[in-house]
């Protein structure tokens, strides 16, 4: 970001706390790179951020550097067990103003646990209710790649639905399925809930069938779908593996600069109150 000359750029906050879940079923589309990456960015640039890892491959507490031994406490713990999420939330290693409230191997059985428990679909919306959320201005909540019960708590907890999408034509046949669940979970449990953002993911600009998806999204969605375009980038791919996003990792490649200028975008967008 230096490199760049804005890292010291303070970006607007919003007036409250806006929660984001970062959804699609379909897996490989970005949803915990891009919920880890902008994350980040925002919490660099003078937001307050908290990323909770719903997905039980754990790979968003891996990116930030969350140590998740046999006897870690995670978002499991909140969902199953009430335990509140003031006592889970971690501080991201590195990155000021960015917490995190991981997840174990332990959530992958929640799903079935969840099911015999009261009011299931809203556990997670009821531990945000107990929390307070005046301290934070996002709270980006990286579902797993399906539309079970994790995600649907999700949906129920959040108000705004960030969506990537890969250009890339099996992107767009799941897609019709995701917004028919967005509408179910609306019109039964979250009438306040809206698909804010779509961020369009690993394009490639050498290939026609990309700018193809992209134009389709584009005329589909209009002012939904954020300008900025996440190329495909081995930095991006490399950084979780030591721990990092790619913003610390590799804060010069052409990754970390396009998801800084996505995360710039939907800070402004909350300043001017569009898509709200």
């Amino acid at each position: 970001m230096s490199v760049r000359g804005v890292h010291e750029e303070v970006w607007p906050r919003p007036a409250e706390c806006r929660i984001m879940s970062v959804a699609n079923q379909k897996g490989g589309v970005g949803k915990t790179t891009t919920t880890v990456n902008l994350a980040a960015s925002l919490a660099m640039h003078g937001n307050r951020v908290l990323v909770v890892d719903l997905d039980p491959q754990g790979n968003a507490s891996t990116a930030l550097g969350m140590e998740r031994g046999a006897d870690s406490r995670s978002i499991y713990h909140c969902l199953v067990e009430d335990e509140e999420i003031r006592d889970l939330a971690r501080p991201v290693p590195d990155i000021d103003n960015l917490w995190c409230v991981p997840a174990t191997i332990d959530l992958a059985g929640a799903e079935i646990e969840l099911v015999s428990l009261v009011a299931r679909e809203s556990r997670l919306k009821r531990a945000f209710s107990a929390y307070d959320v005046s301290d934070l201005d996002y709270i980006f909540i990286d579902c797993p790649p399906s539309l079970g019960l994790l995600t649907v708590n999700a949906m129920v907890a959040c108000e705004e639905v960030l969506i990537p999408i890969q250009c890339e034509y099996y992107a767009l046949e799941g897609l019709g399925q995701l917004l028919r669940n967005v509408e179910l979970v609306k019109s039964h449990l979250n009438p306040g809930m809206e698909i804010s953002t779509i961020l369009l993911t690993m394009y490639d600009g050498r290939t026609r069938l990309a700018s193809q998806v992209a134009d389709e999204v584009r005329g589909h969605f209009g002012d939904l779908v954020l300008k900025t375009l996440v190329p495909r980038s081995v930095r991006v791919s490399e950084a979780p593996s030591y721990g990092q996003s790619v913003m610390t990792y590799d804060p010069g490649s052409s990754g970390a600069v396009a998801y800084m200028e996505a995360a710039r975008e939907l800070a402004y967008r909350a300043k001017t109150g569009a898509n709200n």
